[in-house]
């Protein structure tokens, strides 16, 4: 008689092989220091954070006021950003995996490319940007130039995420739409992109979050002027700049640091949230 195979029931009480004891204990570990940082920001930047907080400007370098205008210039670069990301990103995506061999040389040169773009510090990004566009191309430490610059750190991590959900969409969809003569570019926008609605949402997700906590990169293109932006080409300072610079170079802006870092990452849960709605509002599965 053979010994009965020993399966791990997600329903039991315990794991049923070592390595799910350790894969248990690291989810713990990431926990617990996700937990002690959100009560950390918590405890230090709960009583600074006020309605009074959000709608003033800042005052005495920081230390006082509020964060109204880096909250506006903060959005202005996260929609610059997001206007050149989505359709670059989604039109590249496509060509990537649908109008392309796996062995194809240029798709091929093109993913290796995009891989190492995706691990290249953001700091070299600042001066690309910061040479680029603020000086080869005129515009000036400004808005427009720091969100161009954070679209250019993104745009990897998106077309590489938008893609493998591409490829994941069953080939049986794709053949169904061949029968129905649908040409490669139409079956590609009316039957696979929306059918990768989850992915285009998770990588918008990621690219978010690592454009709002960006500091490096936007020191060299947007600038750090705390006053309300009229346009694109003004200069203004973004959330995460703002809490390096009262870190770092302001004595007494601990308070004030702690409290923009509360809101920089309430602001990331809201829009994580606006994400997951907009997906059960067209009745897709969000990732979790």
């Amino acid at each position: 008689m053979t010994a009965p195979s020993r399966r791990f029931d997600p329903r039991g009480l315990g794991p049923a092989h070592p390595s799910s004891a350790v894969s248990v204990g690291a989810a713990a570990a990431v926990l617990a220091v996700f937990a002690w940082l959100c009560f950390d920001m918590v405890r230090q930047g709960v009583g600074v954070v006020d309605w009074q907080f959000l709608v003033h400007e800042p005052s005495d370098a920081g230390r006082a006021g509020g964060i109204a205008p880096i909250l506006v210039s903060t959005l202005w670069i996260l929609a610059v950003c997001l206007a050149a990301t989505v359709p670059l990103g989604l039109l590249t995506s496509i060509y990537l995996a649908e109008l392309t061999p796996r062995d194809d040389v240029v798709g091929r040169i093109t993913r290796r490319s995009l891989d190492a773009l995706a691990a290249v510090p953001s700091i070299v990004f600042g001066l690309f940007g910061n040479a680029f566009f603020a000086y080869g191309l005129g515009l000036g430490l400004s808005i427009l130039s720091g969100g161009l610059t954070l679209a250019c750190m993104i745009l990897p991590l998106f077309i590489r995420t938008v893609e493998l959900g591409l490829r994941a969409v069953p080939a049986s969809q794709r053949d169904a739409a061949h029968a129905l003569g649908l040409r490669p570019i139409a079956i590609a926008f009316r039957v696979v992109l929306p059918q990768a609605t989850p992915a285009i949402v998770a990588g918008l997700v990621l690219g978010i979050g690592r454009a709002l906590a960006e500091t490096a990169a936007l020191i060299f293109t947007s600038g750090y002027q705390t006053r309300f932006p009229t346009s694109v080409f003004d200069s203004g300072r973004s959330l995460s700049v703002h809490i390096f610079d009262l870190g770092a170079n302001i004595p007494g802006g601990d308070a004030r640091a702690y409290g923009s870092a509360l809101v920089l990452v309430a602001i990331l849960f809201l829009l994580n949230r606006i994400a997951t709605s907009i997906l059960r509002l067209f009745g897709l599965e969000a990732p979790r």
